[in-house]
């Protein structure tokens, strides 16, 4: 016996159940929404930082001349050798303090920080780096600059800087060396290799991209920051004299966050020469963050 197309048990194999249908149609609609909203978030962020992008760009490039890298500022005016000088010196001179304790702290939570020890020094790490920096700088001023009598000087404000990185440092160089595969610690043990072989020559070798990675991502930071150096480094017009103590330095943060509020012209073109120099030297060092990570990546595959 033949069925017809007009049988009702075709009708329910082949018509879709009405609450299947308001299923799909809620769940597109959902869609709709969520990528509706995500894009909005995304345009919240992208569109000023777009605008900052250009602006900065835009004025910054329009500023640059010879006389910018070749002269130190007077006053409101001249140039920003002496900031620019003094940005590295203390960017440098805060990686020097700050990368032995950072990574030194870093190989002891991943090799040998499983017990409440190392708890508690992850713990300070992650308060530290929740901390705001001026609170840094105030302490630093107290400390310091009027307890220990130095002063304005580079010394106080490369240490600040160190204080602010060395959490950085330690927590990420502790996840790079953990990423190290045991069996490579294994194998050198077997081989009769000490744990200070092990740690500095096998362990240490092996996580080195990402280490350089969080040494390079503390200098971003140290480049931009402004409000701890303002209570330890002070301002100078002139060129660092080569003076640790008892002599302030200028920076090109403080240019940026004084110049640009004076209602000179000649200082607004410095503060956004200044902005576009630290920008540029912030995002080189992200791209080659990104570039040794990426690099390591392909190495792993």
């Amino acid at each position: 016996m033949s069925l017809s197309s007009d049988s009702p048990d075709l009708e329910l194999v082949h018509r879709p159940h009405s609450g299947q249908t308001s299923l799909e149609t809620r769940r597109y609609l959902i869609n709709i929404i969520g990528w509706s909203l995500c894009t909005i978030a995304f345009m919240l962020v992208a569109i000023p930082m777009v605008d900052l992008i250009l602006t900065i760009a835009i004025k910054g490039a329009s500023a640059m001349s010879l006389e910018i890298f070749t002269t130190s500022s007077n006053g409101m005016t001249g140039g920003l050798l002496n900031a620019i000088v003094g940005t590295l010196v203390l960017s440098l001179g805060s990686l020097v303090f700050a990368v032995p304790i950072g990574v030194g702290g870093g190989m002891y939570l991943s090799e040998y920080g499983q017990n409440r020890l190392g708890a508690a020094i992850r713990f300070l790490a992650d308060t530290l780096t929740g901390t705001p920096s001026i609170v840094l700088g105030y302490f630093s001023y107290i400390t310091m600059v009027i307890g220990l009598g130095w002063k304005f000087s580079v010394l106080a404000g490369s240490i600040t800087l160190a204080i602010m990185v060395v959490p950085y440092l330690a927590r990420i160089t502790e996840l790079s060396l953990r990423r190290v595969p045991t069996t490579m610690r294994e194998a050198a043990y077997a081989l009769g290799a000490k744990d200070r072989t092990v740690a500095f020559q096998v362990v240490l070798a092996a996580a080195l991209p990402g280490v350089l990675s969080s040494v390079l991502l503390s200098l971003a930071i140290s480049v931009g920051e402004t409000a701890p150096l303002i209570y330890t480094a002070g301002w100078s017009n002139y060129l660092w004299t080569g003076r640790l103590t008892h002599e302030p330095v200028g920076y090109l943060t403080y240019v940026i966050w004084t110049f640009i509020n004076e209602p000179s012209e000649k200082s607004h073109a410095l503060a956004f020469a200044a902005a576009l120099l630290v920008m540029l030297v912030v995002l080189t060092i992200n791209v080659s963050v990104r570039f040794i990570l990426r690099k390591r990546t392909r190495t792993e595959l």
